[in-house]
């Protein structure tokens, strides 16, 4: 029976991720639980999976989970997640939201844990960081579609010339909308996906497939990524090799699917979903990078290198909340990015020393956020 370690159980992966070990009990054994501050849902999963090791990150709540459970061990706070990621699991399903996940993932690896990855900032501010502890033992299993589509495609080959993530285009792009005027609740309204605020925000950018850019170049070892607007989602990445040809992993939108590959790989195990309807009328188109300039931003962020990642990573990340929280227009956050990425001074070293992660990561978001919250 392989154990896991869920960190983010309350959120669109962890319930998904939930959603595949109720249906294959006798194979998987929820080994530790850790939510945001969910505490009802906390418990709820708890005993239902009949996990004893819990964690949250709301101090303040840990006491209503022990009292509810009083046989659990319950962890609070950001200690809590290192606890349970280096905790007697076989996969640790990084699912929580933020910079916090790269501590969680850093210390799984540490203890030599399969890691499936469904936290972009892991990789995308800390992925000189990450590849180092890959060093060292564990493993990286991703979960996102697009990098999970690149990962089977690649799949007993030994080498390939250029990857192609797809990406949707998110609400806006056959949209003659003004982005000035989009609110929150369009931008969170993904035509194909059911994702949290954050990632459908990022999708509606088109910031979110720069971040994945960023993320392939360290799970794959290449720079050379490109992408293309592909409105149905069937399609989720291609890999052309240096004959020519080219493999594409193709599937319904159901974050399901690579979910329970990163949990069984290299085996497709049997699963119960809904057959692509035939003919699938499928189509691709260029990307409109003058309208949606994030990706070209993040891949001059890699290009830059040292801790560029980690400035634009948090600076997204505030403009997004501030956006969120209805403090600035749509189309400020890539102009705060943009600027951010102009303005502060880019340490050339600064992309593996996690501390140094941390501080660049702390001291933009914060100046952006509270420029705005004066």
């Amino acid at each position: 029976m392989k154990k896991i370690a869920l960190l983010g159980c309350t959120g669109s992966i962890g319930t998904q991720t939930l959603d595949i070990v109720r249906a294959r009990r006798d194979e998987y054994k929820v080994s530790a639980l850790m939510c945001g501050s969910n505490a009802d849902a906390l418990i709820r999963y708890a005993k239902e999976f009949d996990c004893t090791l819990l964690g949250i990150a709301d101090e303040a709540k840990r006491g209503y989970v022990a009292s509810a459970l009083p046989s659990a061990t319950v962890h609070a706070g950001e200690k809590a997640l290192e606890i349970l990621a280096a905790s007697d699991a076989d996969i640790v399903v990084v699912a929580v939201v933020g910079m916090i996940g790269l501590k969680a993932v850093l210390a799984a690896l540490d203890a030599g844990k399969t890691v499936a990855l469904a936290n972009k900032e892991s990789l995308v501010a800390g992925g000189a960081a990450v590849k180092e502890k890959l060093k060292h033992g564990g493993k990286i299993h991703p979960i996102d579609s697009e990098h999970s589509a690149v990962w089977q495609c690649l799949r007993g080959e030994s080498n390939f010339k250029r990857i192609v993530l797809t990406a949707s285009g998110g609400p806006f792009y056959n949209s003659n909308i003004d982005l000035s005027t989009v609110t929150p609740e369009q931008a969170t309204a993904h035509p194909n996906w059911k994702m949290g605020k954050k990632i459908s925000v990022d999708s509606a950018t088109m910031m979110n497939k720069g971040l994945e850019i960023i993320e392939a170049r360290w799970l794959f070892d290449t720079e050379n990524i490109d992408y293309v607007i592909h409105p149905e989602s069937v399609v989720h990445s291609f890999v052309e090799f240096d004959d020519g040809s080219i493999k594409a992993q193709a599937g319904s939108a159901d974050m399901r699917l690579p979910i329970q590959y990163a949990l069984d790989y290299p085996r497709h195990v049997v699963r119960e979903y809904k057959p692509l309807d035939l003919p699938l009328n499928l189509r691709f188109f260029a990307p409109d990078e003058a309208r949606f300039p994030a990706p070209k931003l993040a891949k001059s962020a890699l290009d830059i290198g040292g801790d560029a990642c980690v400035i634009l990573n948090a600076a997204n990340e505030a403009a997004v909340r501030l956006f969120l929280e209805r403090k600035i227009k749509f189309t400020q956050i890539i102009q705060i990015v943009e600027d951010a990425m102009n303005e502060e001074r880019i340490d050339g070293a600064g992309g593996a020393n996690v501390d140094k992660i941390f501080a660049t990561h702390k001291r933009v978001y914060d100046k952006i956020y509270y420029r705005y919250n004066k």
